[in-house]
């Protein structure tokens, strides 16, 4: 899927990690390693295939390690600006500081947040019908749990968006927001005439939208969304990586400069660069990040082992 150049590329990354512990003080959410790649590759992958190649990052939180990471993104095979947040104050206000480095309409994903998604050109289809301001991805999510930690989408009869609602309370239909978006320029606008909300005193992207809606403007949404997780716990490290080991239909993942002693059996695991297993260990469903030496000689499962580990 190419259009030439008819978009750009948003990530918001500027989030901290508070509830990643130590681990989190360290290491930036964005490039957290799902099978030995930062997270954020993925996401530049879901860029290029839609033939987007101009990419504007938002950081803030270890900005400075994100940037090492991904440099001016040739290695990805885009071209990256970044653009600090200097202060947190919610998505929108984090959109709304862009509008001077945009001039086409943009696919914006969240950074913290690993996807699988089974038909982008979608997205790209439903946003170039008439009269469309914007198209959510979303997925029909069975656990209701997940829908109150992101935000509910109602519909028209048909079929276009009649509501958000940004982490509810009450759950209408299975209809769940999955923190990538495609926006026209009109969506400038209507952060200008969001408020800041009283229930986390931020600007929410959720209230940008309604006030779309409520101005006349067609949202409409797309259900590209296979599978998806927002990295707030170390143990969410580990389902993205087995999530992915199952998607590739592989075993394990194995940095080439790791040291294995003879005699481990790996299941499910991702062992990153420089890691050094000194006796045979047998690892089911862990990942070993880079740079831990682990004396082993015994059994592991559902386990992440980092440098900050106790």
């Amino acid at each position: 899927m190419n259009r030439n150049g008819a978009y750009q590329g948003v990530i918001l990354a500027a989030g901290h990690g508070s509830r990643l512990g130590p681990f989190g003080e360290r290491h930036p959410k964005p490039v957290l390693p799902i099978c030995n790649r930062p997270l954020l590759a993925y996401q530049l992958d879901t860029m290029r295939a839609a033939g987007i190649t101009d990419v504007v990052i938002v950081i803030g939180h270890l900005g400075h390690i994100i940037t090492q990471t991904l440099a001016d993104g040739t290695d990805y095979g885009v071209r990256i600006r970044y653009v600090e947040q200097e202060k947190r104050l919610g998505i929108a206000h984090a959109v709304g500081q862009l509008e001077r480095h945009l001039d086409r309409p943009f696919l914006l994903l969240l950074g913290d947040i690993f996807f699988d998604i089974n038909d982008l050109p979608a997205m790209f289809q439903a946003f170039e019908q008439p009269g469309t301001a914007a198209v959510l991805a979303v997925k029909d999510e069975p656990d209701e749990a997940a829908i109150r930690r992101n935000f509910a989408v109602l519909l028209n009869d048909d079929g276009t968006v009649r509501r958000v609602v940004e982490k509810p309370r009450h759950i209408s239909n299975s209809l769940k927001g999955c923190g990538l978006y495609l926006f026209d320029l009109s969506i400038f606008d209507a952060i200008r005439r969001t408020p800041r909300t009283a229930l986390r005193d931020e600007y929410e992207l959720t209230d940008s939208i309604q006030i779309l809606i409520d101005y006349e403007y067609r949202v409409r949404i797309a259900p590209v969304v296979e599978w998806d997780l927002n990295i707030t716990f170390v143990d969410d490290l580990l389902a993205c990586c087995l999530h992915e080991l199952s998607r590739r239909e592989e075993n394990s993942v194995v940095a080439p400069d790791a040291q294995i002693a003879e005699g481990s059996e790996l299941i499910d695991s991702v062992i990153g660069p420089g890691v050094i297993i000194e006796n045979p260990t047998r690892l089911e469903r862990c990942v070993v990040l880079s740079g831990v030496k682990l004396a082993g000689g015994t059994q592991y499962q559902d386990q992440v082992f980092a440098e900050d580990t106790p």
